[in-house]
């Protein structure tokens, strides 16, 4: 890699999550319009009215629990508690991260078996022998309503190898439909070629068992060792990872310049990077479109020029019922909330709605309203839901 290439892939590293954003547009409560056949609309034209319910200081990732309850991360190494009436309290016991670039404290899910087992899994980044590299780890959600805290955390998975930098971990988690198989995204740490070896486990997706093994059946499980863990390969930075109600998988990727996707994830296949994107190299440098019979993988859909999609949710609920199926991304340079009509195993880009901030996480609430993260200090928590 070159210096100027080098350079800019740094700058962009550094850039990643800490750019400063305009105000979102305010909400409001004036009357709804719309027919009365139809999906109402707010005032201001968008089929939701939005409420700020919160801020944190780097917020990336949220998980509502069965009884409503909703965990939120923090880049920098917290991890908070937020009560259904709204109380928020900080969870004891996360691990130490290395908060530095695109680094810190991950994604965070509940287990299939949570209602039981109070079983939570994360994911973060870690420095080692060679460098830093993500980690996904598990642990018991106990204590007190006052004081919860985290206990017996095992790193059940990590990064092989370690590397320098601090860019393009990826970590987002997600369990199969029937709560068999532990799907993750590893990014290829802006190393490129990494993402085509068969022989490390960065720029890949993986399927694992619960407790981090490679799940049998997995396309090079005859390999064994990292290879086994390997479900998909070719991918760049993967942040953003769903189900969608057919049991399809989905992922958003970063693209380099331009470029970014939204693929449908199928066993042993190859996305392309960095030998085949529908973006450019920083600087301008050409890569390959994607194209029939390269033996590549073609996204879904794609967004030239950038909206850096850093989340993925598949909206199943009843609040919003023109919208079951249906993609949510969460743009970080396009400041949006993105929808892509799903049907089947295809995608077709649908609404973009400015929010005038960089959008981080999204996720569906019990009710079936939309709630979203902001990617920037004081990151506020907002709930989108019907115009009443």
């Amino acid at each position: 890699m070159g210096r100027a290439l080098t350079l800019t892939l740094a700058l962009v590293t550094l850039a990643g999550c800490s750019v400063p954003v305009a105000a979102t547009p305010a909400s409001t409560s004036a009357p709804a319009t719309g027919s009365p056949s139809g999906p109402r609309t707010a005032p201001d034209g968008r089929p939701f009215v939005v409420a700020e319910l919160d801020k944190f200081d780097e917020p990336w990732a949220m998980a509502f629990l069965p009884g409503g309850e909703l965990l939120i991360t923090d880049r920098g190494g917290s991890l908070h508690l937020r009560e259904v009436d709204g109380h928020t309290v900080e969870v004891g016991g996360v691990p130490k991260v290395v908060h530095d670039g695109q680094g810190g404290l991950g994604d965070v899910i509940a287990s299939p078996g949570f209602a039981s087992d109070r079983t939570v899994y994360l994911s973060w980044a870690e420095a080692g022998e060679g460098g830093t590299g993500a980690v996904v780890g598990r642990a018991r959600l106990a204590g007190t309503a006052a004081a919860p805290e985290l206990t017996g955390l095992q790193v059940i998975w990590r990064q092989q190898p370690k590397t320098s930098g601090s860019g393009h971990f990826g970590h987002r988690l997600a369990f199969s439909p029937d709560g068999t198989y532990l799907f993750v995204s590893s990014g290829e740490r802006q190393k490129f070629d990494p993402a085509q070896d068969l022989g490390t486990n960065l720029g890949k997706i993986l399927r694992l068992n619960p407790d981090g093994s490679p799940a049998a059946g997995n396309p090079w499980a005859d390999q064994g060792g990292v290879t086994a863990e390997l479900w998909t390969r070719g991918h760049r930075n993967p942040l953003g990872l769903a189900f969608d109600p057919a049991g399809n998988l989905w992922s958003t990727e970063m693209g380099p310049q331009g470029g970014d996707e939204l693929n449908l994830i199928e066993a042993g296949r190859n996305y392309g990077w960095p030998k085949a994107s529908n973006g450019s190299h920083y600087g301008g440098a050409d890569i390959p479109d994607h194209r029939a019979g390269d033996g590549f993988a073609a996204p879904a859909a794609f967004w030239n020029p950038s909206i850096s999609p850093g989340s993925l949710m598949i909206y199943t609920g009843d609040a919003f019922p023109q919208w079951q199926g249906d993609a949510f991304i969460g743009a970080l340079s396009g400041k949006a909330l993105i929808r892509v009509d799903l049907s089947g195993t295809t995608a077709a880009k649908g609404d973009i709605w400015e929010m005038g901030q960089r959008i981080r996480e999204v996720e569906q609430a019990p009710d079936g309203t939309i709630w979203l993260l902001e990617d920037t200090p004081s990151g506020r928590l907002l709930r989108l839901a019907p115009p009443s």
